[in-house]
């Protein structure tokens, strides 16, 4: 028989046992699985194509190395491709580079990494002038979320280094089943989306989305979840991605 000494002993440290594997998730341990949850890191060496609305994209992205591209037909240019890859953007139209001033570079930049840049999520939370903290845990239709606060450094962070962002990741299943963000350029503003279609391919999830706004803009970003549920939010339009293809390096 055990002496009761080595069944304390036994219990402190099936409790201690206990007590670890239930420490609570960092921010940067929710991101990680998140990522996985999604595929893995095989995006960071991945070439990938697929069209949003009536233009083409491909994102290439070697981890330091990458590409991002839009290729259409413009009614009264022709055929336009825009690149912006590590040495900056150039667009060209019909074969010919066009040459553009500052405030047109910027915004075609925007243009095109802010559609690439949804896409990747979360691949792109882990970034080098990402800081990221959790906020209280939130509920959304009955679902259990851990509450990510996004903001940037100045440095390496982009042009839109003042943006932030706050996603809600499934507890469950981490998948980020909604996320919001506040943007100030080109006119600034609040967004709330809602995945829907989540779908594999090629051992990769990716999403589409509701894109929501707020009735009322004052309202902090941070009570977007409440906002949601109280019929807060009206919808702009559907985020949707087709002819998706995924190669791996």
């Amino acid at each position: 028989m055990r002496s009761f000494t080595t069944i304390c002993s036994l219990s402190a440290i099936i409790l201690i046992a206990v007590s670890c594997s239930e420490k609570p998730l960092d921010a940067r341990q929710v991101i990680d699985k998140s990522i996985e949850a999604y595929g893995g890191k095989q995006l960071y060496t991945s070439d990938i194509e697929f069209d949003f609305r009536d233009k083409h994209y491909r994102a290439y992205t070697n981890w330091g190395e990458m590409s991002f591209e839009r290729i259409f037909e413009d009614d009264s240019l022709g055929k336009v491709h825009d690149v912006l890859n590590n040495a900056g953007f150039t667009r060209t139209v019909n074969g010919s580079i066009l040459e553009l001033d500052e405030e047109w570079t910027g915004k075609y930049s925007r243009s095109v990494n802010s559609v690439i840049y949804f896409f990747r999520i979360p691949f792109n939370l882990n970034d080098a002038a990402v800081n990221k903290n959790l906020l209280p845990d939130a509920s959304i239709r009955g679902k259990k979320y851990y509450k990510v606060h996004i903001s940037f450094d100045q440095e390496g962070g982009g042009e839109d280094y003042e943006d932030y962002f706050i996603y809600w990741v499934n507890k469950d299943t981490f998948i980020i089943d909604y996320f919001a963000y506040s943007y100030s350029t080109d006119g600034g503003g609040k967004r709330f989306r809602e995945t829907i279609n989540l779908r594999e391919i090629n051992g990769l999830r990716v999403v589409d989305y509701i894109n929501y706004k707020p009735i009322d803009e004052s309202t902090p970003l941070e009570d977007f979840d409440a906002y949601f549920e109280l019929g807060g939010m009206d919808e702009l339009s559907r985020i949707e991605n087709r002819n998706i293809v995924i190669k791996y390096l």
